[in-house]
């Protein structure tokens, strides 16, 4: 029988309520392999990821329902889901993908309930380049996730 969704949303909301954690996202597959994506403004720490995991777990009665359960941040790889990402990760370099397609790097800021801004730097006429801030609305955008530079 495959697990709901829902039924594993419901019990982290109890786990993290009064907590400065905030959920991701939650994604179940048709074999029940359940992944729930967590975090905090500061970032998540192992032991916060393992309480989940044992609320979870005695939420769901392991004796009666096969599943495999994995509790984690979000990999930098991964678009932001939650608006608490966008706060988090204010100052520093993302790239948003529009619902065009097009593609925009930049320096996330001003973010609010209805969007944000992205600060670019533009390229005029071959000449130096310019700095320039983008307004989006979140539905406008595709996807947004940070990006990393190795220097």
């Amino acid at each position: 029988m495959m697990i709901e969704k829902s039924k594993i949303e419901k019990i982290v909301n109890e786990f993290i309520k009064g907590k400065d954690i905030f959920l991701v996202s939650v994604k179940v597959s048709s074999s029940n392999r359940i992944m729930v994506f967590i975090d905090t403004m500061k970032g998540i720490i192992i032991d916060e990821c393992v309480a989940l995991h044992r609320h979870i777990e005695k939420n769901l009665y392991p004796d009666t329902e096969d599943y495999e359960l994995q509790i984690s941040s979000p990999g930098i790889d991964m678009p932001f889901g939650v608006i608490e990402q966008y706060y988090k990760n204010e100052g520093k370099q993302v790239e948003v993908v529009d619902n065009e397609g097009s593609r925009f790097t930049g320096c996330l800021k001003n973010v609010t309930i209805g969007g944000f801004e992205l600060e670019t730097e533009l390229k005029i006429k071959g000449k130096a380049k310019e700095r320039k801030d983008i307004s989006f609305n979140f539905d406008q955008v595709k996807s947004t996730k940070e990006l990393f530079s190795i220097k």
